[in-house]
């Protein structure tokens, strides 16, 4: 059984993977047994901590620099990523920023930024390596959706529509490649303590109110992902697509 779950011989790029969520996305993948490609605004190009790791596993990791709110780098990165790799086997679209404003304040350049990072970008890069996975007839995407996917949020209004569209692409992309041998699925995260939440964390009264409402009782953690996303990556879920799996302690539940 757990056979299906081995990612041995699978290359994966996986986006946002300097720290956080998408850091033991990386790590749970090369556990699994993959090799990984990362890619970050600011990953370092070696020596990073998630090269260390990824490597201390046995596992090969090459690391990128691409910054997803200017389009034509986003457009550089994937034109080197297909030379240098012409085969990715999984894809997963964690990159995303997050800027808070009340609606009112929520300016043009907060709204774009936002947008093209967290929908914008991960359209292109799923459009681009998944025309090869559907090519190949094989292949697993995974995007990071949010609570924000459901629910509208406060003070983040270009966030949460870029969330509620990545639960929109998840399902349109899967509509279209699933009877193609590509998945494509989604992972919610609930309140996970990561740099996008510390300013939760350090209110007193939103950590207490947000902690109330969490039947776990506890934020979440980044390791909360590694089976999650191996699961999603794996043969394991070959019959699921187009689904937002929640990883939110029973958040929505409630």
């Amino acid at each position: 059984m757990l056979n299906q779950f081995s990612l041995k011989g699978k290359t994966a790029l996986v986006t946002g993977c300097k720290r956080g969520i998408g850091k033991a996305m990386a790590i749970a993948l090369a556990e699994a047994g993959a090799d990984i490609i990362g890619v970050s605004a600011s990953l370092e190009e070696y020596g990073s901590m998630v090269e260390q790791e990824v490597e201390g596993i046995g596992r090969k990791f090459m690391a990128y620099q691409c910054d997803f709110s200017k389009r034509e780098a986003l457009y550089e990165f994937v034109k080197q990523l297909k030379d240098d790799f012409p085969k990715i086997d999984i894809l997963v679209n964690n990159a995303g920023t997050i800027l808070r404003a009340p609606a009112i304040e929520h300016s043009d350049a907060y709204w774009d930024k936002v947008i093209e990072v967290n929908q914008t970008a991960q359209f292109v890069l799923t459009r681009e390596i998944g025309k090869e996975m559907v090519a190949r007839g094989e292949g697993k995407i995974v995007f990071t959706a949010s609570l924000l996917t459901f629910q509208g949020g406060i003070t983040v209004p270009g966030y949460a529509a870029s969330k509620g569209a990545i639960g929109q692409m998840t399902m349109a992309f899967a509509n279209e490649w699933a009877g193609k041998g590509v998945n494509v699925n989604a992972i919610a995260p609930g309140y996970i303590s990561t740099d996008n939440t510390e300013a939760l964390r350090n209110n007193q009264e939103r950590n207490e109110s947000i902690l109330a409402r969490i039947p776990a009782g506890r934020w979440g953690q980044p390791e909360d992902f590694k089976g999650p996303i191996v699961f999603l990556c794996s043969e394991a879920s070959d019959y699921m697509h187009g689904g937002t799996m929640l990883v939110d302690g029973g958040w929505m539940g409630r």
